[in-house]
């Protein structure tokens, strides 16, 4: 018997499109029918196009419910909309339902969304899944000590994430990768990059973002930033790039003597420093809870301290001139990353995971 699964979520970007996809593709290899369920169309649909895996983009209420009852899915996986949950057991719906929390903005809203979820959680579904990300566990372990907690890391596919060989830049790049939002925070990133161009004149700048996703005070200051700091003409602005795309452009990174720099406040997970990591892209990080599963300071990756704007440069710097150094990370980071996230642990998990709530093939 074939075990079909539903995952749903609000927008098909960033890292829970980058998620969904991947893990469809490795648990239908394990003979694991997935489909995916949006609540509106994002930029993220093109990535899904050269994939076999069904999604429907419905925002009515009466319409998902029908897909779920028409398809008879086995369980359902819903991230974040913790209403949904209610819905579909007031629907007659009797199969397994998990709730899913990738990840929160602030420390704030985390506790303020589980408080407000946990009655719908216990009287609805059979199990919450979260990534090994220690803010999250300890919150819903917190929160809901007599719900089924399963943590385990979220997968990385890299037969299809990995280094690429490509012509690099000239000169070494500083990337950033995220939404024009506070919690990524992208002013720092310009503001490191200020720093970092003292020191290394002709240091390439590439954004890549979703501009769909911001709001336009956050556009606005970002255009503003840009001009006030003198860096209009010399960020490369890189908008809503096919997934499949960004192997080539990690590689490019990594190879030129550059790095990714990731500014966030919080990470339930950070798949962007998965990515580059799994390309030899090494990657200066913030501790955004989320990436400590994957960045050990100066063996994996670097760190550096939440508004130490100088620290950061400094760390920056050691990537770009020290060779022996950052080569070490770039293997050490790659090794991690295919040895952690792999899609067969991934699916051992998942199955686990499954059986424990009393489904199995």
């Amino acid at each position: 018997m074939t075990i079909k699964i539903l995952f749903t979520f609000f927008v098909p970007s960033g890292g829970m499109e980058t998620l969904n996809r991947q893990r469809c593709t490795v648990l239908a290899r394990s003979g694991i029918e997935c489909h995916l369920l949006y609540y509106q169309i994002g930029t993220g649909k093109q990535n899904l196009m050269k994939n076999d895996i069904p999604v429907f983009v419905v925002s009515d209420d009466n319409e998902v419910l029908k897909i779920v009852h028409a398809n008879q899915y086995d369980a359902v996986v819903i991230a974040t909309d913790f209403h949904l949950l209610t819905k579909l057991r007031q629907s007659g719906y009797n199969g397994v339902l998990i709730y899913e929390a990738q990840g929160f903005s602030t420390f704030e809203e985390a506790e303020n969304t589980v408080t407000s979820a946990a009655p719908v959680l216990y009287n609805c579904c059979n199990g919450v899944l979260v990534p090994t990300t220690s803010y999250l566990v300890e919150l819903f372990t917190r929160l809901c000590p007599s719900l089924k907690l399963f943590s385990f890391p979220n997968v990385l596919d890299t037969s299809a994430i990995h280094y690429t060989p490509n012509i690099p830049p000239s000169h070494p790049v500083a990337a950033w990768i995220g939404r024009l939002e506070p919690n990524k925070n992208w002013r720092h990133f310009l503001d490191i990059s200020l720093l970092l161009r003292q020191q290394f004149p002709n240091l390439g700048l590439w954004m890549f973002y979703d501009d769909t996703l911001s709001q336009p005070d956050d556009r606005n200051q970002f255009e503003y930033l840009l001009n006030t700091h003198g860096l209009s003409n010399v960020i490369e602005k890189l908008n809503n790039v096919p997934h499949h795309k960004m192997p080539y452009y990690y590689s490019m990174i990594g190879d030129s003597g550059g790095f990714l720099l990731s500014t966030s406040l919080l990470e339930g997970f950070g798949y962007a420093v998965a990515e580059a990591m799994a390309c030899l892209c090494p990657v200066l990080s913030t501790d955004s809870h989320g990436v400590r599963t994957l960045i050990r300071h100066n063996e994996t990756g670097k760190f550096y301290g939440h508004g130490d704007l100088d620290q950061a440069a400094a760390e920056g710097a050691e990537l770009i001139t020290n060779y022996a150094l950052r080569e070490h990370i770039r293997q050490q980071g790659r090794d991690t990353v295919a040895e952690l996230l792999s899609p067969d642990s991934y699916v051992h998990s998942f199955r686990s995971m499954l059986h424990s709530l009393g489904l199995a093939d």
